[in-house]
């Protein structure tokens, strides 16, 4: 599947390296500009819309087969080779694809996520959004405080809000079906990968108020990437580059250019 994607080529440099990002559950690529906007000056970006977000096709979610939807958006772009950034979800995603593909990609950066089963938070939403029609919503005024009544969360409806188009009735722009069906997937870790590593230069930053990398994992990340650095945001959550992007730019930068 060929993905949708945002690209930024600015270094003004030839054959500049190039960033592969890709987002978490609910989210899309323009999410991640304020990351692209720190790495334009040194490195080419693309950021992927994953399957059932943003503009890419709607299908059942699986790590592997978004592995491959990575791969081959890397191929129809001319990407042979990337450094590779993920959250969450696509922080799972790009762990996949690394493994699925070692030698396309020269370093690893995850953000708040470990390979294993996760509990994501977003669970009880998805369901609670899926079994709640959408009513009329004229405008994205309207989109935004229908969902803040919902999720009681301004944060989290700004996420969702970019998915509805307004309407008599809204509609969903992105794969809910899919993505609530596909959520036990999603929280857990395809046996698949058991017995793959891969021995590149990795970093995984964790949000040190976030429940997502506990010291019980950092094993299992290194069952899988045997290089793996590990270092925590202090005071942050699981939106570790949305809560505090200066600090994480700044560990983000310091690993991709070292």
């Amino acid at each position: 599947m060929q993905l949708a994607s945002l690209v930024r080529n600015e270094t003004g440099v030839d054959n500049a390296p190039t960033v592969v990002m890709l987002h978490g559950v609910f989210g899309r690529a323009r999410n991640l500009g304020i990351l692209q906007r720190a790495l334009s000056p040194y490195f080419n970006t693309v950021a992927f819309d994953l399957r059932c977000h943003g503009d890419s096709p709607h299908a059942p979610i699986s790590y592997p087969e978004m592995a491959k939807d990575v791969l081959e958006s890397m191929d129809a772009l001319g990407i042979e080779d990337a450094y590779i950034v993920g959250h969450s979800m696509g922080g799972k995603t790009a762990m996949a694809t690394a493994l699925t593909a070692p030698e396309r990609f020269k370093k690893l950066l995850v953000a708040d996520i470990a390979p294993d089963i996760m509990i994501h938070g977003q669970h009880d939403l998805a369901q609670q959004l899926y079994h709640t029609p959408l009513p009329a919503l004229n405008s994205h005024a309207e989109i935004r405080k229908f969902l803040h009544d919902l999720t009681e969360d301004p944060s989290v409806g700004e996420l969702i809000a970019q998915h509805i188009t307004p309407g008599n009735p809204a509609r969903w722009n992105i794969g809910v079906t899919d993505i609530v069906a596909s959520f036990p997937v999603i929280q857990s870790w395809p046996d698949v990968f058991k017995g793959k590593t891969w021995d590149g230069p990795a970093l995984f930053i964790r949000g040190g108020n976030s429940p997502y990398i506990k010291p019980q994992h950092h094993d299992v990340i290194r069952s899988y990437f045997p290089q793996a650095d590990i270092k925590t945001i202090p005071n942050t959550g699981h939106w570790l580059h949305v809560e505090d992007p200066t600090s994480f730019n700044s560990l983000m930068l310091e690993f991709l250019r070292g």
